[in-house]
């Protein structure tokens, strides 16, 4: 089918080109033959097929030979009408010499007297084939047109199908990214709670216990030793620290291997905040006042974010 498409082109293309190529022989030669024998330039253009003239260039070019012909011939013209063709383009082109010439042709014309018939019948033939190479020209302009518009509202067309199947290429990236980073939270809650709520659960009930101090001294004395002691252990527990560190880097593909170099204790509060874990909790484990790990927190994000 797509040969067949190609042929049929070759055949238009090559049958406007050829028929282009016929027309402009037919004005050579006639301008070769109108100083030697313009009876035989005027057989000659009237031979030439207006309708078959493929751009204005040569339809003036035409019509200004046959007027030339015409005077050499001593014609009348029943009307201004094809000299007019070529006085209309080279006026548009700005082609003075040629303008000058043609209008020089209407002034002969004007004063030729002999009124053939067969050359009135001659010329009044080549003003309709004139016409009809008008209404060609208008109705191909219009099929362009048509054909241009068409062209561009599928062009339009395709180019929003395009922009939207991007935009929905990137919703859905953007969708599936947010669903893995739901889903990495997920895993690291799960599997924090599951490895810390054996280890902080006691830590959890005492906190308020210590925090809010009621009861009597020698209870408040027991519960502070208890708490000191269970902070020590957790904080000195190198393997909790150890999970911690593995179940972060699982469940987010590795993200404190690419932190810039860290001190110690910025490594460990970024493996705490990585663990979600709270400020209350996070100066238990470091032993520092809760004003220090805001503080701590602030410097630490703001490198984190300009690395």
């Amino acid at each position: 089918m797509r040969s067949l498409f190609y042929l049929l082109l070759f055949l238009v293309v090559s049958g406007c080109t050829y028929s282009s190529g016929v027309s402009v022989r037919g004005l050579n030669e006639a301008e070769r033959l109108l100083a030697s024998d313009p009876s035989a330039a005027m057989e000659r253009l009237n031979e030439v097929d207006v309708t078959a003239f493929r751009d204005s260039a040569s339809l003036a070019r035409w019509a200004l030979l046959y007027s030339e012909a015409m005077v050499a011939n001593r014609l009348a013209a029943p009307n201004d009408t094809i000299v007019d063709i070529a006085i209309a383009y080279y006026g548009a082109h700005n082609l003075k010499s040629r303008l000058q010439r043609a209008r020089h042709l209407k002034a002969l014309l004007a004063d030729n007297a002999d009124n053939s018939a067969l050359a009135s019948a001659l010329y009044l033939q080549k003003e309709r084939e004139f016409f009809l190479y008008r209404e060609r020209i208008a109705r191909n302009r219009l099929i362009g047109g048509s054909l241009f518009l068409l062209l561009l509202a599928v062009a339009i067309i395709i180019f929003q199908r395009q922009r939207l199947r991007l935009r929905r290429v990137q919703a859905e990236a953007l969708i599936a990214e947010v669903a893995c980073l739901r889903e990495s939270e997920c895993r690291i809650s799960s599997t924090l709670s599951s490895m810390l709520t054996d280890r902080f659960r006691i830590i959890d009930d005492l906190c308020a216990t210590y925090y809010e101090s009621q009861g009597t001294p020698g209870e408040r004395r027991r519960i502070v030793e208890k708490v000191k002691s269970q902070i020590a252990s957790l904080q000195t527990d190198s393997d909790l620290f150890a999970e911690m560190v593995s179940c972060v880097n699982d469940c987010r593909r590795g993200y404190l291997d690419s932190l810039p170099p860290l001190s110690p204790d910025d490594y460990r509060l970024t493996v705490y905040l990585a663990c979600n874990l709270s400020n209350r909790t996070i100066a238990l484990l470091t032993g520092q006042t809760l004003e220090v790990i805001y503080k701590r927190k602030s410097r630490l994000k703001s490198r984190l974010n300009r690395h």
